[in-house]
């Protein structure tokens, strides 16, 4: 027999820790959570960094798990919780991890993936699954989680946080020049090889800086890879063209700077989806992953797109043929992707945005 699902849930707890992209492409479902039931509180449990990411976002409380205190992190936080029970849990991590997390917290009913899309065999851990949706991207399959509570408006939608302190934090590094944001690493995870090269970011950087006079701020964290490229880029580059902000914004700061920005070029990485979500155009640089399921949602027509030529070439298989949401970890994938693709992209897009920008409505009365 089913677990019954809510008709009028009244606390809507949601499991989803990691990683920055992703709690970005969630946000949409816990604004479709909140128009449906506008006086339902919704508790999101979540990683420590992706927390500093979205803290302030409205209508949610966050209980906050750092990754790195373990099983001793979960005792305190089931402690945290052991008063709070959920009408329904949404199970949205896949990953072991979490569903360990899982199992001290208390809730009527668990929701979690179909099976095809289950992994660590997260449907052990859950009372429902979704119904099965071959070939979705990202933020579709987190919408359908809504979609199986019965939620019929589904439209993406983010209004993220963003404090006045942040844009001060970005201004500080940008000044009033516009710019467009490169963030030019992915995470440095093993075999991840996500990365463009510093010569292909440089022909970008000096397109920008030539045919359009804008500076280009390089962000991303403080690691020895991160600012080696950045150093890299800014070397083969003019004098001026470049801003190296790599390591010096926090995450909100982070999100500012996108905000401001007249474009961003990036890999399959957080900041491709933070600028998604804040509906700032993005070159996003796929080769490795398949940008049909996790390129940037609304500017994926702008996608720079090597995946199917990485299959055939590296895994020497048909893409149609292969599991969704299979990577191809070669180190030379990214090297597929040429300078000018991405200029081409580029110019495209800011020709696009600056149509939209003339053609939707003025604010004042």
């Amino acid at each position: 027999m089913k677990h019954p699902l809510p008709a009028r849930p009244e606390h809507i707890g949601v499991l989803r820790l990691s990683a920055l992209g992703d709690v970005c492409n969630l946000v949409p479902t816990v604004r479709a959570l909140q128009r449906q039931w506008p006086e339902a509180r919704i508790t999101w449990i979540i990683g420590k960094g992706e927390h500093s990411l979205l803290a302030g976002l409205s209508g949610v409380e966050f209980v906050v798990y750092d990754k790195a205190s373990g099983i001793a992190g979960m005792r305190e936080l089931w402690r945290e919780l052991a008063d709070t029970r959920f009408d329904v849990l949404l199970h949205m991590q896949q990953a072991l991890r979490a569903s360990v997390l899982s199992l001290g917290l208390k809730a009527d009913v668990r929701v979690g993936y179909d099976k095809a899309r289950a992994k660590d065999a997260q449907h052990w851990f859950t009372h429902r699954q979704l119904a099965p949706h071959p070939r979705a991207h990202v933020v579709d399959s987190f919408l359908d989680f809504a979609r199986l509570l019965g939620v019929e408006e589904l439209s993406a939608q983010w209004d993220l946080a963003i404090p006045e302190a942040a844009f001060e934090e970005a201004a500080g590094l940008t000044g009033d020049a516009p710019y467009v944001l490169m963030s030019p690493c992915a995470n440095p995870r093993l075999r991840n090889f996500r990365n463009w090269s510093a010569e292909g970011y440089a022909a970008v950087v000096e397109h920008a800086w030539v045919q359009h006079g804008l500076t280009t701020v390089l962000t991303g964290g403080g690691s020895t890879q991160e600012r080696e490229m950045g150093s890299r880029i800014q070397a083969l580059s003019q004098p001026g063209a470049v801003i190296d902000a790599i390591g010096a914004s926090s995450l909100k700061g982070l999100l500012a700077l996108i905000a401001r920005a007249r474009a961003v070029v990036a890999p399959d990485s957080g900041p491709v989806h933070m600028a998604n979500a804040l509906d700032t155009p993005v070159v996003g640089l796929f080769a490795t992953t398949n940008p049909d399921r996790a390129g940037p949602y609304r500017w994926r027509d702008f996608v720079v797109n090597r995946y199917p030529e990485a299959v055939t070439t590296y895994l020497h298989k048909d893409p149609e043929t292969l599991p969704w949401g299979q990577r191809v970890r070669h180190p030379d994938a990214m090297s597929l992707i040429r300078a000018d693709d991405v200029i081409r992209n580029l110019e495209a897009l800011l020709a696009a945005s600056s149509t939209r920008k003339e053609t939707e409505p003025s604010d004042e009365a």
